[in-house]
């Protein structure tokens, strides 16, 4: 027979449980703190190098390699001359970025999501095969491909010359945008998207005689708007970021996106580093603004491409 607690013991085996699960909580406690501590500490010495770049972009002058919390004085005259366009023609270069990032963004969205979903969705011999064979291309780095791509353009007549200066400008951004198109990363995201879409809601909808374009453009893009989101999100950074690619394509800094073209500045304010400080914070605003605006979908989009 299973003995009988009486009250005393029932109040005492409360006691050493009460007592178990605040031990249990105080520990949880110390865990947590530690563990916010190491990320506060990580994430101080990862934002330090851009705070020291704003608050050294913020002062007139002073040592701009001396360690610093905040700036000696502060003034806005580096921005001025940034804006003014006296040095390098800064809103000609922030929209030919603007140009080359909506280009390059909607080619490359488009193309990775049309190019997942028959690696997903429809059946054919070797589909497996041929993805896997597009992820190994990831282990070669992106400069690999410099002397191919730039053959490729040079055959595709894309760097010639036209009497039509703005054919011309479009085919420099065209040649800019061109090698990043086929992007492996976005065609790994949107086909673990569209593997996550249930296959009766296909196979429904082509019993309604629904077109594989009908079912791709009506069924899967709009479930899979948040990986598509986070995969838009990484091509805005990467063509904003447009740089080594960007100079040797567009030899002419009024073509150049502003990554690339504030590199002028060096050259220009060779005693002036803080010109140079106050472009790279100019440069970076645009991506904190895109990325905060689509932080919800970015994080939605890789939790479910991992999920996929």
């Amino acid at each position: 027979m299973t003995p009988t607690l009486t009250t005393p013991d029932m109040l005492e085996h409360a006691r050493v449980a009460a007592e178990l699960k605040a031990a249990r909580q105080r520990r949880e406690r110390v865990r947590n703190l530690l563990a916010y501590a190491v990320l506060v500490v990580i994430a101080l010495i990862m934002l330090y190098p851009f705070y020291w770049t704003l608050i050294t972009s913020l002062e007139p002058t002073g040592n701009i390699y001396q360690a610093k919390i905040l700036p000696s004085a502060v003034s806005l005259k580096n921005y001025a001359e940034i804006f003014a366009g006296t040095t390098v023609p800064f809103w000609r270069l922030f929209l030919n970025s603007v140009i080359i990032c909506t280009l390059g963004v909607t080619l490359t969205v488009v193309l990775a999501a049309l190019a997942a979903y028959p690696l997903a969705k429809m059946q054919f011999p070797g589909r497996d095969l041929i993805f896997y064979a597009i992820l190994l291309l990831m282990v070669l780095p992106n400069e690999a491909g410099l002397i191919v791509n730039y053959i490729t353009t040079i055959k595709l007549k894309l760097l010639s010359q036209t009497p039509y200066p703005a054919l011309d400008a479009a085919k420099q951004y065209l040649a800019v945008v061109l090698p990043g198109l086929a992007s492996i990363v976005g065609l790994f995201l949107l086909r673990q998207a569209y593997l996550g879409v249930p296959q009766e809601l296909i196979e429904a909808a082509r019993i309604d005689g629904a077109e594989e374009l009908t079912i791709w453009r009506r069924v899967l893009l709009p479930l899979a708007l948040p990986s598509i989101a986070a995969f838009a999100i990484l091509e805005f950074v990467a063509y904003w970021n447009s740089f080594l690619w960007a100079r040797i394509m567009l030899p002419d800094k009024n073509q150049m996106p502003l990554s690339a073209g504030l590199l002028e500045l060096s050259g220009t304010f060779s005693t002036n580093s803080r010109a140079v400080m106050a472009g790279a914070v100019i440069t970076i605003i645009p991506i904190l603004i895109v990325f905060l605006m689509g932080q919800k979908y970015f994080m939605k989009g890789l939790e479910g491409a991992v999920k996929g």
